[in-house]
């Protein structure tokens, strides 16, 4: 008998121990990359329609870091990063001339527009010159919302008041509100306060809050607005997926991956437009 429950015994661990053999670990590396973002391609739903599909696609999943632009760069040069999608041409050639990134490439553009209330205090709407706008509103020193948060947006927007010929240190008064934050909530700001505000369009069609707001100023070539996608350079931080960003930024750029970024629209107006040079 004793014989018996040895060998029972002997033959049960055998067979247990067969069994966690035959299983997967259960701490398998599960394969993903970190994104660091502009705030616009995950508050726009861009990155909701577009990372699904890569994803299923090759197994690797993406986790998204948004910020604004100027964040999320700083967010790649300490390494927090495998990849970065952002929209300042400016500071993304930096950014690589440093040696932070390996390559830019292009992706995707749409446009910047200047959003306010449809009473219109400054008198601007319906036109097509953002310079102008500016200059206007300055003037009429009518409620002006800025995420102020060195976003891509935000740098635009300064570009613009620079190109207006106006001293924003000088002329920042009760009428300018700087919010240091994304684009949703500098939206959300300036629909409870009824002010204008630059937006990329993007992020303006996905946004529902909109109270009296509208679009105000559009179609100036100067508001153009491009996105990048770089690799973190992994001879700066060892610890970048190299392999497992790269297959994301050729999947991004690949025609698969800028159908599908064509693809994403809402309301039937398409958001963002490919444009990787392959």
């Amino acid at each position: 008998m004793k014989f018996l429950r040895h060998t029972l015994l002997t033959t049960c661990a055998s067979l247990a121990a067969a069994f966690m053999l035959a299983l997967p670990p259960a701490h398998a590396e599960e394969k993903f990359i970190v994104v660091s973002s502009t705030t616009s391609t995950e508050q726009s739903g861009l990155f909701g329609h577009l990372l699904p599909v890569f994803e299923k696609k090759t197994g690797i999943k993406v986790r998204v870091v948004a910020l604004g632009t100027g964040q999320a760069l700083d967010t790649g040069r300490r390494g927090d990063a495998d990849v970065v999608f952002v929209h300042d041409k400016a500071a993304e050639e930096k950014f690589v001339a440093e040696g932070f990134g390996v390559e830019r490439k292009e992706v995707m553009y749409n446009d910047f527009v200047l959003i306010g209330p449809k009473a219109d205090p400054a008198k601007v709407g319906g036109g097509k010159d953002i310079i102008d706008a500016l200059k206007k509103i300055e003037a009429a020193k009518s409620p002006f919302v800025s995420r102020g948060d060195k976003s891509g947006t935000h740098a635009a927007e300064l570009r613009y008041w620079k190109a207006a010929g106006i001293d924003l240190e000088q002329a920042k008064g009760p009428w300018y509100r700087d919010t240091g934050s994304g684009m949703g909530p500098a939206l959300n700001t300036a629909a409870s306060m009824n002010a204008y505000i630059l937006a990329d369009r993007g992020t303006w069609l996905s946004f529902k809050n909109r109270g009296e707001l509208v679009v105000a100023v559009e179609g100036d070539q100067r508001l153009f607005n491009q996105y990048g996608v770089i690799l973190v350079n992994p001879a700066k931080h060892a610890h970048v997926k190299k392999e497992l960003g790269q297959t994301f930024i050729d999947w991004v750029v690949s025609a698969e991956g800028q159908q599908t970024i064509a693809d994403y629209k809402i309301g039937g107006q398409q958001l963002f437009f490919p444009n990787a040079k392959r």
